[in-house]
């Protein structure tokens, strides 16, 4: 059986429709009990802030917790160095989602910003139905394939037959805008929220690919 391989390339543009924001706290003290009792005093001012723009406080989500003995370089009297322990140090890391609204956005990150938690921020735009652009992906490069298939069946001067394998490796395909927001957390902190700017992410690009293998006659 003579056969034709073609690696179909899919491709899609959506608008992001969710935001994302992660929130990092670290909190460092000498004794375990210290760190651990900070971090959460930060993650409750948190949680209010986000009340009052309208969120539960279940909605701040954790993504990692971490604790750990801190140690720092000291250097001796013969010149070399040395660590001695420094204490603990707890680390959580922290989201919150919402439906893409400018307003919102800006309600939410002057809340977030005046809360005193002082909570490292990153902001990402995405979709809230991943598996629907991961189908329109795999469609669209099943689509591909085909159509190379056919072009060079036609060139060649034979017939594209039966579809006799599909090959495809998964992949973690990244379905993030590349639009960067970016702030000042001190110049956020005497912003008010209609003090924000409008903005506009760029839309989500997107590919995948498969293999697949037709029979020729």
């Amino acid at each position: 059986m003579r056969t034709i391989t073609v690696k179909g390339v899919g491709t899609a543009s959506t608008k992001p429709d969710l935001i994302v924001i992660s929130l990092s706290i670290t909190e460092k003290n000498a004794e375990y009990i210290g760190a651990i009792n900070g971090a959460n005093e930060r993650i409750e001012k948190l949680q209010t802030a986000i009340t009052t723009v309208g969120f539960a406080k279940e909605d701040l989500k954790t993504l990692s917790f971490n604790a750990r003995t801190n140690y720092e370089n000291h250097r001796a009297v013969n010149g070399d160095y040395k660590q001695k322990f420094a204490g603990y140090v707890c680390d959580y890391d922290l989201k919150l989602s919402l439906d893409f609204d400018n307003k919102r956005l800006a309600e939410t990150l002057t809340a977030i910003s005046n809360s005193g938690a002082n909570a490292e921020q990153s902001i990402a735009f995405t979709v809230k139905n991943p598996e629907k652009v991961s189908a329109q992906l795999l469609k669209s490069a099943t689509e591909n394939a085909r159509k190379k298939a056919e072009v060079l069946c036609a060139a060649s001067g034979v017939t594209l037959g039966e579809l006799v394998n599909i090959d495809y490796s998964w992949n973690d395909i990244s379905i993030h805008s590349p639009s960067v927001y970016s702030k000042q957390l001190r110049c956020m902190d005497a912003a008010p929220a209609a003090a924000m700017p409008e903005f506009v992410p760029e839309d989500i690009k997107s590919s995948d690919s498969a293999t697949f293998i037709w029979e020729i006659k």
